[in-house]
């Protein structure tokens, strides 16, 4: 069954009445678009809520699952401890979960729990919810100190999970936005609080939810915030949906941001899983040769593929990412075959079975697969780096025998010499060791 729904909502324990005492009717707005969520998801009756804290067990370099059957909690720590919550868990989901994340080599798990005790990151968004529904279980998910880039990863391993059961499941990323909106807030005033929550805001009024993996991460540490990691799970969560954005409410009454949009899926289009007959013709090639062989069925002939690719010859890559991670990755520099098509189903069955910096692939895994080609043109000599650009040229190194390539327009490679040191790294050529340098463009095909 697809997911049903999204949630964007912050954790103030003061919008509990029993906290609040009063105070709580200063953030009317965020206490009825709560409310409002907490219909939608009565309404829908999920079997599952998927909820990302910021405040639950939290490592720098592993996502931690809540584990066991359940856990109980109460608001004690903030005046109410007659507020209290006694959750099940999806024990079948969080396997399945870490299951996913282990195949691309994602760090989380149910390791190392700190405290089974629910947080409020996950109590407050659930008090509002059991007011009007109570029949679901929870699968209870911690941020880390990963890169934004993980936490997306994460996001996508998740939504391979929910595209395969069968269970209704909606999902609350719980985080409050800058902590330091006002000067007589208890966090005092920082221009980039204010800023994030505008860019925050829009972002998600758009619908822009690609958008968040790329905010700049001293904004995000001087404004303070607590959510956006938890909003990017989300971001990679809906990256293959078709989306519909709905901003509820935003308020920063005590200087602290809260904000509450719903997401509603329109439909299960995978942007990465293009119908046969849009798909580009060297992506289909590597797509039916990758599913042919790793399946051990009969390879797909090159009869009916454009005379570019059975007449011209060339170097070729084949890309392979699951969840948006790089799952295998090989090619040649210049060609090997006597045709491009021959060059790509080559490389395709290389990069899922031949790479070594991964197991071979298997055949659960191909649905989530995303695959991309790319041909290269000749090689030509330069004399500086000067004549690189790594968007528009890749670039290959020389030392002797040893020699490096890197494909240009590659994220995370934005300086020319950040291109040079990786590709001089893959070849195993020292720093300060001579280099001869060429430069190649590509046709990249997606």
């Amino acid at each position: 069954m697809p997911l049903i729904e999204a949630y964007m909502v912050p954790h103030p324990p003061l919008a509990v009445a029993e906290v609040g005492r009063g105070d709580e009717k200063a953030i009317q707005a965020t206490l009825n678009a709560f409310d409002k969520v907490a219909e939608r998801i009565a309404e829908i009756r999920p079997d599952t809520i998927i909820l990302t804290s910021p405040h639950a067990t939290m490592y720098a370099d592993y996502f931690h699952i809540s584990p066991g059957e359940g856990a109980r909690g109460d608001l004690g720590s903030f005046r109410a401890p007659q507020v209290t919550f006694d959750i099940k868990y999806d024990r079948e989901l969080v396997r399945q979960i870490e299951d996913a994340a282990d195949r691309v080599g994602i760090p989380a798990g149910c390791d190392g729990e700190i405290d089974p005790r629910l947080d409020h990151g996950t109590m407050v968004p659930l008090y509002f919810v059991n007011k009007r529904y109570t029949d679901y279980k929870l699968v209870r998910i911690g941020l880390s100190g990963l890169s934004l880039e993980a936490h997306l990863s994460l996001g996508r391993a998740i939504d391979s999970v929910i595209s395969r059961s069968e269970k209704k499941i909606v999902i609350i990323a719980s985080g409050d936005l800058s902590h330091c909106q006002k000067k007589d807030g208890p966090y005092g005033f920082r221009p980039e609080g204010p800023k994030y929550d505008s860019l925050l805001m829009d972002t998600i009024k758009r619908g822009a939810l690609n958008e968040l993996v790329h905010f700049d991460e001293n904004l995000l540490e001087r404004s303070q915030e607590c959510g956006h990691r938890s909003f990017v799970i989300l971001s990679g969560i809906l990256y293959s949906h078709e989306v519909t954005s709905e901003v509820l409410s935003h308020e920063a009454t005590f200087g602290v941001g809260y904000g509450v949009a719903i997401f509603r899926i329109n439909d299960r289009d995978n942007k990465s899983d293009k119908g046969a007959d849009a798909m580009d013709a060297y992506v289909k090639l590597a797509k039916d040769t990758i599913n042919s062989f790793v399946r051990k069925e009969k390879l797909p002939d090159l009869t009916g593929l454009p005379d570019e690719m059975l007449n011209n010859r060339a170097g070729a890559f084949v890309s392979v990412h699951e969840f948006g991670m790089l799952r295998g990755c090989i090619g040649t520099i210049a060609a090997t075959c006597d045709s491009i098509a021959e060059e790509i189903r080559e490389n395709a069955i290389s990069a899922v079975s031949r790479d070594p910096r991964f197991l071979p692939v298997r055949e659960d895994e191909l649905e989530n697969l995303e695959i991309n080609v790319d041909i290269l043109g000749d090689a030509e000599d330069i004399s500086s780096p000067d004549e690189l650009d790594v968007k528009r040229y890749g670039v290959i190194v020389t030392n002797g025998r040893r020699r490096g390539l890197l494909l240009p327009d590659l994220e995370g490679v934005d300086t020319v010499e950040q291109q040079i040191d990786i590709a001089r790294q893959k070849a195993g050529i020292a720093p300060g060791e001579k280099l001869s340098l060429q430069r190649f463009e590509v046709v990249r095909h997606v």
